[in-house]
């Protein structure tokens, strides 16, 4: 591809439109502008929590109501949400039961550290629904990881583990490393990192399994941590094989599997270890368990459990160093119950599977009607379009087939057309209240911005 492109686009062509589709965002949202330089000084960097201000557009929307599949800011633009929270509202924005749930429990008291009936109904319901593990409840999927990889140590005496280059489990340190010429060592740009990671992660490459079963040799890895399908970066899926491999080699060298399907939930009811059959040692899933609550669970097998019990039976009393005080709390069992007895169920997937795939056969479509060298993905619900030519085999490649500044421009040029997706990548989610009129006026969109950047004159 010529220097003077990137992924297709030529960059002069990019440049004029990106500045065209800022101005025209900025034009349309005057009233937050103000807002936000009157009021946005009180926080660090301008934003309440950094990883906003990774949005690309020229400044941030204020929302002023969601819901269903629609937002709506303070401008009164309103978008069709796509992005649904980055997963968190997966199933649409405060849907009815679990709106209803929070209202019940807020008239009995937000936390008490004490279990209610309720809780005990969870546990049922995230069984029947997940799968038989002995659960645990936190309040996000990096806790959760987080406690997970703690018990994994615990039980193998074992101080690594194994995650794939590119991978995303939140914020657990241990994960924050990747592959530099073949080696594992510290993601560059980590902040206030003062430990050498290594001593406590191996990397290798997603679908390499001749990678995981030289890491496993040395007898240092107490668990792989694994994303059924790699999703934070281009999304990535697993070839034939893979994930059966990994529980081959993690039985024959006495490591625990642990699956995290916090992005991967989007891919039916029960999730991808559900949908494939997959038998983890240990499941995580968060974001939109509790249908935007925050919330969390992780649970192990009963042998794990069992292991477990041991464990924790013979060690000196103190700190275990898992578990948070606001964990486990009504709130989060009040909106359990009512997120997987009337909201995550066998009709909800049923639309979003249809719609998501209407959504990516539309997005191929324009793609290859415009000579695009991209491609698309789908998981179930959730649907990315990558600005490379695919399918995408490892973290390393996906890295290469990510172009910030195009994507900025196509994010920012949805908007103007009254889309929302995800911010940090390509992703789109279709919810059981996302219209087919939505998803055609996002192809719709998606068409028109390629018409502008591969236009040939």
């Amino acid at each position: 591809m010529p220097a003077e492109t990137i992924a297709g686009v030529r960059q002069n062509r990019l440049q004029a439109f990106a500045a065209r589709e800022a101005a025209a965002y900025a034009r349309a949202r005057p009233k937050a502008a103000a807002a936000l330089a009157k009021g946005a000084g009180n926080f660090l960097s301008g934003v309440p929590m950094h990883w906003m201000a990774d949005w690309p557009m020229p400044h941030l929307p204020l929302v002023a109501k969601a819901h269903g599949s629609r937002i709506e800011d303070i401008d009164g633009n309103r978008l069709d949400d796509f992005c649904l929270g980055d997963t968190g509202s997966m199933f649409g924005h405060s849907p009815a039961p679990v709106a209803k749930a929070i209202r019940h429990q807020a008239r009995r008291g937000l936390t008490y550290m004490l279990p209610t009936e309720a809780a005990l109904d969870a546990g049922q319901l995230l069984t029947d629904r997940f799968g038989r593990f002995r659960w645990q409840i936190a309040t996000t999927a990096t806790d959760a990881n987080r406690f997970a990889l703690r018990v994994a140590r615990a039980v193998t005496g074992r101080p690594k583990v194994l995650v794939f280059n590119g991978c995303y489990h939140g914020t657990v340190d241990e994960t924050m490393v990747t592959l530099q010429n073949g080696r594992t060592v510290n993601r560059p740009g980590l902040l206030g990192q003062f430990a050498d990671l290594t001593g406590s992660a191996a990397c290798v490459e997603f679908n390499d399994l001749a990678a995981v079963e030289a890491a496993l040799a040395t007898g240092e890895i107490a668990a792989i941590l694994t994303e059924p399908v790699m999703t934070n970066s281009c999304m990535v899926l697993p070839e034939a094989g893979f994930h059966d491999g990994l529980r081959q080699l993690s039985r024959r060298h006495g490591a625990l599997l642990i699956i995290d399907e916090t992005h991967t939930i989007s891919s039916g009811l029960g999730g991808y270890t559900s949908v494939h059959s997959l038998s983890p040692d240990m499941f995580v899933v968060g974001k939109c368990v509790a249908g935007g609550m925050p919330t969390a669970v992780w649970g192990m097998t009963d042998e794990i459990a069992q292991r477990y019990e041991e464990v924790n039976a013979g060690r000196p009393s103190g700190h275990s160093g898992m578990g948070t005080t606001l964990s486990a709390n009504p709130m989060q069992f009040a909106c359990l119950v009512a997120t997987l007895s009337e909201v995550m169920t066998e009709d909800a997937y049923a639309h979003m599977e249809k719609g998501a795939e209407r959504l990516s056969h539309g997005l191929a479509k324009a793609i290859k009607a415009h000579g695009a060298p991209w491609h698309v993905v789908r998981v179930g619900a959730r649907v990315e379009f990558i600005c490379a030519p695919g399918p995408l085999r490892n973290g390393t490649e996906a890295g290469f087939a990510h172009q910030p500044q195009l994507e900025a421009a196509l994010h920012t040029g949805l908007i103007n057309r009254g889309s929302l997706i995800a911010p940090f990548h390509n992703m789109m989610l279709v919810s059981p209240a996302t219209k087919k009129a939505q998803i055609d006026r996002l192809i719709a969109g998606f068409d028109s911005l390629l018409t502008d950047l591969f236009a040939k004159a």
